[in-house]
């Protein structure tokens, strides 16, 4: 019988990507008050959100058998953490500040199966070219920027305005899929066709 895997997330991008693969996958909203999260580094934030919606997850639906995959995605620039713009005129501003330089997206990712919870944080550096206003304003009269960490998604139209990456591709939409595949084998004994 085949497995599923359980997303806590409510992102369409982390869904689309394990579907990609080809799994059996059921995304679940976690129910975690970020705001109450904290830690020394943006990147170990990012693991520690992946971790408490992993675990908010698992106690929640108690799922027999099968794992509960979480992720959570921050963008840091110059010691600042960028998440998703509450309006309009705050992705105008992210832009900006990202617009000829460098930054990076740390991706936490959390694991728990039957108990047993594994997580980690993949960063990947990004830098943009310098945009002009019109770019902007385009990109953000489009939508898109308000539910992405950043203001941006480098697998849509925002791809544009990416000059080099260092790191996993993956890292930045925000699942490393060679990562997670990594820790369900090594730490839960667990294979992407278990869930095929």
């Amino acid at each position: 019988m085949t497995k599923k895997l359980i997303l806590a997330s409510q992102s369409p991008r982390r869904l689309e990507l394990l579907r990609m693969l080809g799994l059996n996958v059921e995304p679940i909203t976690p129910r975690v008050d970020e705001s109450s999260v904290t830690a020394d580094t943006p990147a170990l934030l990012a693991e520690c959100l992946a971790r408490r919606k992993a675990e908010e997850i698992f106690r929640r639906i108690r799922p027999d058998g099968c794992p509960v995959v979480a992720a959570d995605t921050l963008v840091e620039i110059e010691g600042k953490i960028l998440g998703k713009p509450k309006d309009a005129s705050e992705a105008r501003e992210m832009l900006r500040l990202l617009s000829g330089k460098t930054h990076f997206v740390h991706t936490g990712m959390a694991v728990i199966s039957d108990g047993t919870l594994d997580s980690c944080v993949e960063t990947a550096s990004v830098h943009f070219r310098t945009l002009t206003d019109g770019e902007i304003e385009d990109y953000v009269r489009s939508g898109a920027p308000l539910d992405k960490a950043g203001a941006y998604g480098i697998q849509g139209p925002a791809g544009a305005f990416v000059e080099r990456i260092e790191g996993d591709y993956f890292t930045i939409v925000g699942l490393p899929l060679c990562r997670l595949t990594v820790m369900l084998r090594d730490t839960m004994g667990l294979n992407l066709s278990d869930f095929k």
